[in-house]
């Protein structure tokens, strides 16, 4: 499940500090984290799991029907995440996203993205008991019955 890329990851966390809206997408779990940086007195960042979308339209799509207090966001940040989940932390990719949701003053975004955090480890746990017991894995060959 670690994927076998290379990207940079000093890239990555300048995208996030310049990014309005963060969109990390799970390939194996297909979802994706979406957080939305943009708050006002009234209304915090927003900070919420769902399913990945099909394009980067139509994740903008979804944002500005989910936030229509505010203006059409003016960059949305796209990082596909095929690693460990640990290593969003271990990397500082995740202190940097928390980083940018404590600039808003808002206790409760942060407390959303340690939930979020949490459940993506327990989907992680999940597919990686799949993959050992073969629920919702196909065998591509088997060994032959003679040896």
């Amino acid at each position: 499940m670690e994927g076998n890329f290379l990207f940079d990851i000093d890239e990555v966390i300048k995208n996030i500090d310049d990014a309005g809206v963060i969109s990390v997408f799970f390939p194996t779990f297909r979802k994706s984290l979406i957080i939305d940086t943009r708050h006002s007195e009234s209304t915090g960042p927003m900070v919420e799991l769902t399913s990945m979308a099909r394009s980067p339209q139509d994740r903008m799509r979804w944002i500005r029907r989910r936030r229509t207090q505010f203006p059409r966001p003016r960059s949305l940040t796209l990082i596909p995440w095929q690693r460990y989940i640990d290593s969003l932390v271990t990397s500082g990719v995740w202190e940097q996203i928390l980083d940018r949701v404590r600039e808003s003053g808002y206790a409760g975004a942060v407390k959303d993205c340690e939930n979020a955090l949490e459940e993506l480890r327990k989907m992680e746990r999940r597919e990686l008991v799949d993959a050992i017991t073969g629920n919702n894995y196909h065998t591509l060959w088997a060994q032959d019955e003679g040896g």
